[in-house]
């Protein structure tokens, strides 16, 4: 007679840990999504104002020249540490 009862309450302890183990995950996605967002909106964001600031010093190419070495290193830098990772 105990042992379905258990068996009852164990499922249904089973399913509220399950429950809170997907909207643990679901939270971490859109945690995730929202930091990418914003990390992609801040690199629009510095690359118009080093574009706007090397504007007034040097011509417009070479300004867009010098922003896109930096973005360069910055990739050689992030697949050289991603790399050495695996």
């Amino acid at each position: 007679m105990i042992v379905p009862l258990l068996r009852v309450a164990a499922s249904a302890a089973t399913a509220r840990s399950l429950k809170l183990a997907a909207h643990d995950a679901a939270s971490r996605a859109l945690f995730t999504l929202g930091a990418a967002l914003a990390l992609a909106v801040s690199a629009v964001c510095f690359t118009a104002a080093a574009l706007i600031l090397l504007e007034r010093y040097v011509d417009a190419a070479v300004a867009w020249a010098i922003v896109g070495v930096f973005w360069g290193l910055g990739g050689v830098v992030y697949f050289a540490r991603a790399s050495r990772r695996r």
